[in-house]
């Protein structure tokens, strides 16, 4: 009989070690993943325990004893109480237990094919205008004149804001996305972002009194409307979800729908079969968000000590979920890095997280993008890079700085 070896910490296992420096893009650091990823399911990174397969980043993602840490990057940078702490520790990104299922439970039902498939029409017409714009230059700049400008419009529409306030909505987002950024000192940005989150706060509070005397066809209405088992959400619920939405909702699809085309403008192959084949389109979303994710990864705290695969994490250990390099894992797709938007068979990226934290929005993000990539793929023949194109960092929100492109448009 064989007396199996008792597991070991992570942090006494012989890992392998992978380093990358704050500034790195993920393309630059990708090729260091794959060589820790061929060692083992998890690497000692430059800030913890890292995992890195498709199996155990899935696991992770599911079990409860792995936390969201209590206000996210503010605890990394000595922030644990104030105005701010107390905004960000009670969004529903960082509730836990009861409250955040109740939240969920309730919110969920606002957020039905039948919310996404109605603003299909928007998401159409705010992508050919934006491509109106710069159609007889023959040149433009994905991210500034195509991606930053066309999410907000859409989620104003989703809550029934009306359009003269969209850019009043995209400023508020702007200045409170920055204290969730990693790479930020947040104490410098402090000031401008609660006092965003505080004006962005007052217009729903009067949003949502006006809408409980008139209730219309919108998501707000959708939210004062639902109930579960005779419990509905407050004001302040409201408030928190509404303008999480119009936060959550802005900067990744921005950045998602600029590094989903420079994707295509890199495989014209598959942008011409995009072209060809509309229906393509969430395929192609779910390919190039596998391929090329913005959003890489994600940060647990391990509540308790927790047996994984062999493994253990000690209590109060800070765990990156790397979502990227399990989107690429060779165990699980076949030629990772081959961009193929026909890819068939392939399991569910791991972007959009998974377990009670998988990402609310997910089916209207697809959505969105998708639209865009549609519309963007008839509208844009030929579309090729005129320049550089340098990415964000890996460890904060990545995504194209810039995306320079030429083409030929048609109308």
């Amino acid at each position: 009989m064989t007396v199996g070896t008792a597991p070991a910490s992570v942090f006494d296992s012989d890992l392998p070690t992978l380093d990358y420096a704050a500034e790195e893009s993920p393309a630059e650091v990708y090729p260091r993943l794959r060589a820790a990823q061929r060692e083992a399911p998890i690497a000692i990174g430059p800030f913890g325990p890292e995992v890195l397969s498709y199996r155990l980043v899935r696991s992770v993602l599911r079990d409860t004893r792995f936390q969201i840490p209590p206000g996210i990057n503010l605890l990394s940078q000595g922030i644990t109480s104030g105005p701010l702490w107390d905004k960000v520790v009670n969004s529903l990104l960082c509730i836990e237990g009861d409250t955040h299922h109740r939240l969920r439970s309730l919110t969920s039902k606002a957020f039905t094919p039948r919310a996404t498939l109605r603003l299909h029409d928007t998401m159409v017409e705010v992508m050919n205008a934006l491509v109106d714009r710069v159609g007889d230059a023959g040149r433009c700049d994905v991210v500034t004149d195509l991606a930053r400008p066309y999410p907000v419009p859409i989620i104003c529409a989703l809550l029934g804001a009306p359009r003269e306030d969209w850019e009043q909505f995209s400023c508020w987002a702007d200045d409170v996305f920055k204290v969730f950024t990693f790479t930020i000192d947040v104490r410098e940005v402090e000031p401008a972002a609660m006092r965003a989150w505080r004006e962005l706060d007052d217009y729903i509070d009067d949003m949502v009194a006006r809408r409980r005397h008139s209730l219309t066809d919108d998501l707000l209405s959708d939210l004062i409307r639902a109930e579960d088992d005779g419990d509905r959400l407050s004001t302040a619920e409201l408030r928190m979800l509404a303008g999480g939405l119009l936060l959550a909702g802005t900067d990744t699809t921005r950045n998602q729908v600029a590094a989903s085309v420079h994707v295509l403008c890199e495989h014209p192959e598959q942008w011409e079969l995009l072209r060809e084949r509309p229906e393509l389109a969430m395929p192609a979303v779910e390919e190039t968000m596998r391929h090329s994710p913005i959003a890489c990864g994600t940060l647990r705290m391990v509540t308790q000590d927790v047996e994984l695969d062999g493994y253990i994490f000690p209590a109060g250990t800070h765990v990156l979920v790397n979502t990227a390099a399990a989107n690429r894992d060779p165990t699980i797709y076949d030629d990772p890095d081959r961009v193929d938007i026909t890819r068939e068979g392939a399991p569910a990226i791991l972007t959009f997280g998974g377990g009670v934290h998988y990402c609310l929005g997910a089916n209207l993000a697809r959505r969105e993008i998708a639209e865009a990539l549609n519309v963007l793929a008839q509208r844009l023949k030929n579309p090729r890079t005129a320049g550089p194109v340098p990415w964000k960092p890996m460890v904060s929100l990545s995504g194209p700085k810039s995306l320079p492109i030429e083409f030929e448009v048609a109308r």
